[in-house]
């Protein structure tokens, strides 16, 4: 009877870790409109280590359902769709007033527009997930870039602005904010292929890609710290473009 009780109580495990990535999302994005989009980075990744262990739980476990799969794609929209959106308006905000956190009454219709614009990640972010939900051709590798690392890339990047400083601050310009969220939402829902990171085997020649982002990743953090994800994730782009040229 105690067994069945606690095996019960194990098959609640996954959909806890799930809800702890929405959480954490969601404080992020309102860390962001605080105007601590570096908290926000932190969340985000907390998020993300959530958004990894779910999955790692529900298969050690064996506890898969309908309602976890849908609560995945929900958390996953906030955590890594609406909290890097906010943190770019942020960003731009920062970059057009000198103040990270956001007074939206203060400025007029036009303003007010292009500081939501920003939520255009999140649409094509609710996109990518509703297209990998029913598209069976994403099981061994990716079509487009994940919502995940596109979440990631954002919040580190913002990071990185907002801690280093300096000549950083130039990346807060609408000039760059706009033309990163475009090029991002394209990917989210391209038909690019975008390598799986697990490996099947430790063999250099068949990972030499896998080997080669590790090593980007490492020095990247290093140097960088979390923005050192952003220069991980332009990395990874960089490799799945070049394999399939290079298949092409």
């Amino acid at each position: 009877m105690i067994q069945n009780q606690l095996m019960r109580l194990l098959q609640f495990v996954p959909n806890t870790l799930t809800s702890l990535n929405l959480f954490f999302g969601a404080t992020g994005m309102m860390l962001a409109f605080q105007g601590r989009p570096d908290l926000t980075a932190w969340c985000v990744l907390i998020a993300a280590i959530f958004d990894f262990t779910d999955g790692f739980a529900a298969r050690m476990l064996k506890a898969y359902s309908d309602i976890g799969k849908e609560l995945d794609s929900l958390a996953d929209l906030i955590s890594f769709g609406l909290a890097p959106a906010a943190a770019f308006i942020s960003l731009l905000h920062y970059g057009i007033s000198g103040n990270w956190k956001l007074q939206f009454f203060d400025y007029a219709l036009p303003l007010q527009l292009l500081f939501v614009a920003p939520f255009l990640l999140t649409v094509f972010s609710a996109l990518r997930l509703a297209k990998f939900n029913i598209d069976t051709r994403q099981t061994e590798s990716f079509l487009g870039l994940t919502t995940t690392a596109t979440g990631m890339f954002s919040v580190s990047l913002i990071h990185l602005i907002f801690t280093r400083g300096g000549n950083w601050e130039m990346l807060a310009s609408p000039w760059f904010v706009f033309p990163a969220i475009t090029i991002f939402c394209a990917l989210l829902v391209s038909e690019i292929p975008m390598f799986s990171l697990k490996f099947k085997s430790f063999g250099v020649k068949e990972n030499v890609s896998r080997y080669l982002l590790i090593l980007i990743g490492g020095v990247s953090l290093v140097l960088f710290g979390i923005g050192g994800i952003a220069f991980t994730v332009l990395g990874y782009i960089l490799f799945s473009l070049l394999s399939r040229l290079g298949k092409a």
